[in-house]
């Protein structure tokens, strides 16, 4: 089989990615498009030892749990990837992956496929969208979505998982571009003036704000461009974001209020919230109520227990969380998130809850090693990337009853419950929770509680040399036996082949490679959304040097 030859396959699984796998003559093929049950006709686009990359070219019979997409770009837009699949058939999905994950990379065998809840109606119900705009190979402006890992804009003004007051703000600012002549913003030159616009609904509430990306401080005629946004019902907060740098972050630093107040509120159930363009604030509000109502039905609060919340963003759960305990705690890196968190607290009038800005493997160790701040039950719900090691050891050493465990990456979650189920813990419940349909992603929310011994027995040992002691060197030999592996990290991989090799390679082809292996996968920190220019891939002579690291560090 040689690139480029056509081949007929039958679906017969999905990957994590929501790519068709199907076999030819037992070699795996991966295959965009495709949902499982297919027959499917395919181009051969890149072949690798044990398995290669098909493009669909044609349903030859079609599952029985396909459909036809809602939106005319589904396949070519990055942000739906199963439009193609039934709901049903989504949620089961969903459900798979979590469970693959936490037995595959947790170890937690006999796991049974969660509940997952799902949404009566999975459209129009996303809260924040942001849209770029960029110029088309005719020289016309456009706005849309990136296709999928590149940077091209696929002119589109109607999503179908956002508002339908997003198509309105965007033909607006397209004619008012139109009119005035206001370039758009051009990557390869850092040239124009609009970047992006931010868009945010308070779906209780029916407040709206929209936020003008900028490559400066000024729009030309922006006071009549934001006139024709107050013509639209709801409409609250109009706002310009500064960002000048050449950077895949899309918003700025500083904002400069154009109209209206320099927020919006929604509601979570009875608790009242606050929403800048900085804000994070999870964008299915629906589905937002019964995950949080999950995790607090999980933390099992009666009313005195003290709680830690890591990564808590802008309190969303920790003013959920304080309604049933005695004292709740937040930690969160960004400090305007924090300053949001402290003002959604007074507004509800909220007094049991404390905040603090910083780093949860840095503030949560301090907090308790300094300040002797225990824990009854502690909450995560970190980004992709999961929990950092300090702070899981230190959730270790606390020892609270429970654990709920947030995740908006089932692969991360099944690590990190790995090593809590190493050190004291149980899972005791799974459930998964679809916050963004039609997409591959699901969150999923874990309790883990703590092991209590059936009962205790009184050892007496004596240490030392002689008949009935027990040698303290041989204590040494199993502690070191028995201690945990070092991380091994991207940097460390780096280091070893530029000193062996004498060359560097980019930590996008060590994930390559990683990936290749089937080794699990960990977001980086600064990781952006997309990519400016398509990714290259390693030389043969690099994924040699790579995998002898992955041997050298035990890895593989």
């Amino acid at each position: 089989m040689q690139k480029n030859d056509r081949i007929v396959l039958k679906i017969e699984d999905m990957g994590v990615d929501g790519e068709g796998i199907g076999k030819l003559d037992g070699f795996t093929f991966f295959v965009k498009d495709a949902v499982i049950g297919d027959t499917v006709d395919a181009k051969i686009m890149k072949m690798k030892k044990n398995y290669g990359y098909a493009r669909l070219m044609e349903i030859v019979e079609p599952s029985t749990i396909r459909q036809e997409p809602r939106c005319a770009y589904a396949r070519q837009c990055g942000g739906c990837q199963l439009q193609a699949m039934n709901y049903e058939a989504q949620l089961d999905f969903k459900a798979r992956k979590i469970q693959n994950h936490l037995i595959r990379i947790g170890g937690l065998e006999g796991m049974e496929k969660p509940k997952i809840m799902g949404m009566e109606e999975p459209w129009r119900y996303r809260n924040k969208a942001q849209f770029p705009f960029g110029t088309d190979k005719d020289g016309r402006t456009v706005t849309g979505f990136y296709a999928a890992r590149s940077h091209t804009i696929i002119p589109c003004t109607e999503c179908w998982l956002g508002v339908e007051e997003n198509q309105t703000i965007l033909e607006k600012i397209l004619a008012h571009m139109e009119k005035y002549r206001i370039p758009a913003y051009d990557e390869s030159t850092g040239k124009g003036v609009l970047r992006h616009v931010l868009i945010r609904k308070g779906f209780a509430t029916g407040e709206i704000m929209v936020c003008l990306v900028l490559n400066g401080r000024k729009l030309k005629a922006v006071d009549e461009l934001s006139a024709s946004f107050q013509e639209i019902p709801g409409m609250t907060s109009i706002m310009i974001s500064v960002n000048t740098k050449n950077t895949n972050v899309i918003m700025g630093t500083e904002l400069i209020p154009v109209w209206g107040q320099g927020y919006i509120t929604d509601c979570i159930r009875d608790v009242r919230y606050q929403i800048s363009p900085l804000s994070f604030y999870q964008v299915n509000p629906v589905q937002t109520e019964k995950l949080y109502e999950t995790a607090l039905e999980y933390a099992g609060l009666t009313g005195h227990e003290t709680v830690w919340d890591l990564y808590c963003g802008i309190g969303t759960i920790s003013l959920f969380l304080a309604k049933k305990a005695g004292k709740v705690y937040g930690v969160e890196i960004v400090p305007e998130a924090i300053e949001d968190a402290k003002r959604n607290a007074k507004i509800n009038g909220i007094e049991n809850v404390e905040f603090f800005v910083g780093k949860a493997e840095e503030v949560l160790p301090r907090m308790y090693e300094e300040e002797g701040i225990h824990a009854d039950v502690i909450v995560v719900d970190p980004p992709r990337k999961g929990c950092d090691q300090a702070a899981l050891e230190t959730m270790v050493k606390m020892q609270p009853e429970r654990i709920v465990y947030v995740s908006c990456d089932s692969a991360t979650l099944a690590r990190d419950l790995k090593y809590l189920c190493g050190e004291g813990y149980e899972v005791r419940e799974v459930k998964g929770c679809d916050m963004f349909a039609w997409s591959v992603h699901v969150e999923t929310v874990v309790m883990l509680s703590h092991k209590k011994p059936d009962s205790v027995i009184n050892v007496k040992v004596e240490f030392g040399e002689g008949e009935g002691k027990v040698p303290l060197d041989n204590i040494a030999k199993r502690a070191a036996a028995y201690k945990p592996k070092e991380r091994v990290t991207y940097k460390m991989i780096k280091e070893y082949i530029e000193a062996k090799y004498g060359f560097k390679v980019h930590t996008t082809y060590i994930a390559e490679v990683k990936r290749d292996l089937g080794l699990p996968m960990y977001d980086a920190p600064n990781a952006v959304e997309e990519l400016k220019q398509p990714r290259k891939h390693p030389t043969a002579e690099k994924v040699d040097a790579i995998k002898d690291a992955l041997k050298y560090f035990k890895v593989i």
